[in-house]
């Protein structure tokens, strides 16, 4: 799959099998180690199916839960990998437990204690794998909250408080367009749909804002590099719908 969007930085906990990560498997995960995405919206990745399964944990983190660290590195890293020592074992097992009865509110601070857990086992660059939010992170995080609105740019740049003229002049700057960074955020929901749901695509596409299945399935293969029918029938089961 191409162009999976991070839009939080992503810790992927690889706890059995292969994780495979680059255009020709160039970062290779195995059981017991991770890697951690950055937030860049640079970031373009290609998960490499191994024959065999794997099973992984992703967390996603906050801009705020990086205020726990003592200081930043302004050159922001795309990824780090490493090997889950026992004492990030335990914390990350700690997360999972707690996280079960604990409300989301509070997450943030097991997530800020892995960070901190992370940095003292010798992991620097966690310092520097956060980027501050641009105005295109900004844009996806209010689309994706509200999707079944089907926000245009006027709308959000009154939420931002600035014209729309403004808006789409800051995102050229930034190298993005607002439709992009709306299919993005729609196809990125479809994309977690079509991995987590027995939803039937057509269904699918109804909730990611698209009046026909062949529209959606077009947008998906466009930035995914496969369709959604397809991507079903990796699933780890190996069956398809």
């Amino acid at each position: 799959m191409l162009n999976v969007p991070v839009i939080k930085p992503l810790l992927i906990v690889v706890l059995s099998g292969i994780k495979r990560l680059g255009s020709e498997g160039e970062l290779l995960c195995p059981s017991g180690s991770f890697v951690f995405l950055s937030n860049k919206p640079t970031i373009a990745m290609r998960n490499i199916p191994s024959d065999s399964e794997y099973f992984a944990l992703l967390i996603e983190f906050e801009y705020s839960d990086f205020e726990c660290l003592e200081y930043r590195n302004f050159e922001t890293n795309t990824y780090f990998q490493g090997t889950i020592e026992p004492t990030l074992e335990y914390t990350l097992k700690q997360f999972v437990e707690w996280s079960e009865f604990a409300p989301p509110q509070l997450w943030h601070v097991r997530r800020k204690e892995i960070l901190q857990v992370m940095d003292a086992l010798g992991f620097e660059q966690v310092r520097s794998i956060m980027r501050p939010p641009t105005l295109s992170h900004k844009i996806f995080t209010i689309i994706t909250s509200d999707l079944a609105n089907d926000l245009d740019a006027g709308a959000i740049s009154s939420m931002l408080a600035m014209s729309e003229s403004t808006l789409r002049r800051k995102l050229n700057a930034e190298g993005d367009k607002f439709q992009d960074i709306k299919d993005r955020a729609k196809l990125g929901y479809g994309l977690h749909l079509v991995q987590t749901s027995a939803n039937p695509i057509g269904r699918i596409a109804e909730l990611c804002g698209y009046s026909s299945q062949s529209r959606f399935t077009d947008k998906f293969k466009q930035l995914f590099n496969t369709t959604p029918t397809e991507l079903r029938k990796t699933r780890i089961n190996g069956s398809g719908e």
